[in-house]
């Protein structure tokens, strides 16, 4: 009966479900939801603190209560922290800046806001992304850029298009609710997008 038994166990194909599932490998996006719809940007690993920093503030909720503040056609959809004439005082933190030669201001690059401070420290909590199609090169080293839209440019159209005041502000608010989803490779594809 023994025999038997191990004749029958190595005659019995492996069963994968009896192996450890490799799983895929995902990447950090953060997910802006406001009235006129959803962006998807993947942050980027080669701004370490500047992607932190985005995680933490969206899972702590931080600008559930915010808006995009500054929008311009043909130049960026902004917000997340107050922009005023002293700076970014409202910020929690500031952040060291961390240029990369390989991010650049192209469409739909997310960056990091920051006031004219000499060290070009960001502003923790205040983003922007790039809305003009031709790019923003003159921005490149002096501002940090750590994502990427992969999905909402249509959505950041409608954003710099609406009706604002003089200082850029839309009249009627563009509230902001934000997290951090994960995603494969395979459904970043989907949008258009390979990850390096």
């Amino acid at each position: 009966m023994r025999r038997i038994l191990l004749a029958l166990l190595v005659a019995l194909p492996l069963s994968t479900a009896t192996l450890p599932a490799q799983s895929a490998k995902t990447y950090q996006v953060g997910r802006i939801r406001t009235p006129l719809g959803e962006i998807l940007f993947v942050l980027d690993d080669r701004t370490p603190r500047h992607k932190a920093s985005f995680i933490k503030l969206a899972a702590s909720h931080y600008w559930d209560s915010l808006t995009f503040n500054r929008v311009i056609k043909n130049y960026v959809a902004q917000g997340g922290c107050p922009d005023t004439p002293e700076g970014f005082g409202g910020s929690p933190y500031l952040l060291a800046p961390e240029f990369n030669d390989r991010l650049k201001h192209v469409y739909g690059a997310v960056g990091a806001g920051r006031d004219d401070n000499p060290g070009q420290l960001s502003a923790g909590c205040q983003f922007y992304i790039v809305a003009n199609k031709q790019g923003l090169p003159r921005l490149d080293g002096h501002y940090t850029v750590y994502g990427q839209v992969v999905k909402g440019m249509d959505v950041v159209e409608r954003i710099v298009s609406v009706p604002k005041d003089s200082t850029n502000k839309p009249f009627t608010p563009i509230t902001l609710h934000i997290d951090v989803i994960p995603m494969t490779a395979k459904q970043l594809k989907v949008h258009g997008y390979t990850p390096m």
